[in-house]
């Protein structure tokens, strides 16, 4: 397995409680990182996620769909552990499944609210942080689905499309400086945003992969661990794929 050097680097993982999020924590942790938790619900962690030592890993009650939360959150990472070098994006939510035309005003807008304007939110606080250093990486988890668009399941889509092009547009911003903004694109990971959606969707995505599987919390990270190291010091503004071959673009 491959080890970034991300010693002397804070990085900010939202959503790094449980999941996707959580896998990236660990991985960074065992990389040398100090990280910094952006979770609405630090009281529900994992076990191994609450077992690391306060000098390495805190949390922040944060909710990114409001500004001011993050805003909030980022002073309290920097009191705790200085300048932000890596952002990973991960907080998200799946939405219920419904066709267009029945979908519920308040839940596309919440779908939005949590995984595009989250996103946009962190990026807006960060950035300037990692103008003035002269350094950053972010990564932004987006969705297989915000390529190819998943039936019953506009708000997601639509949603993760937005991050896949806020990616590009922020990359471009900043490609003359060392930060580089990429975004993955993973199949399905069986984690509690299933809880969020029907057996017959699961059933549904699952059908789509090639590789006949569910991608794992351990190879997005891993991928993760990469894009956001210094060794990725040329390629900004992508969308990387790990739908296990459900998309080749």
């Amino acid at each position: 397995m491959n080890n970034y050097d991300f010693s002397e680097q804070t990085a900010v993982i939202t959503g790094g409680c449980n999941g996707i999020g959580a896998a990236v924590v660990k991985k960074l942790v065992h990389s040398g990182a100090r990280v910094c938790i952006w979770d609405m619900n630090i009281e529900d962690c994992e076990r191994e996620i609450d077992a690391l030592s306060a000098n390495i890993c805190q949390k922040v009650q944060t909710d990114v769909s409001d500004f001011e939360s993050v805003a909030a959150a980022l002073a309290k990472t920097k009191s705790a552990f200085g300048a932000v070098n890596v952002l990973i994006n991960s907080a998200g939510v799946a939405g219920p499944t419904h066709s267009l035309a029945d979908y519920p005003i308040d839940q596309w807008r919440k779908v939005q609210a949590v995984n595009l304007d989250g996103t946009f939110h962190c990026c807006k606080v960060v950035v300037p942080e990692m103008l003035g250093s002269g350094y950053g990486r972010i990564v932004n988890i987006a969705s297989v689905a915000g390529k190819e668009g998943n039936p019953n399941a506009s708000a997601y889509s639509a949603s993760k499309a937005g991050v896949i092009a806020l990616t590009k547009s922020l990359g471009k911003e900043l490609a003359g400086s060392d930060i580089a903004v990429n975004c993955i694109t993973p199949a399905a990971a069986q984690t509690r945003i299933f809880d969020q959606i029907s057996q017959e969707f699961i059933d549904y995505m699952l059908s789509k992969i090639p590789r006949g599987r569910f991608v794992t919390v351990d190879e997005i990270a891993n991928l993760i661990a990469w894009v956001a190291s210094k060794e990725n010091s040329f390629t900004t503004g992508a969308a990387f794929d790990i739908s296990g071959g459900r998309a080749t673009f």
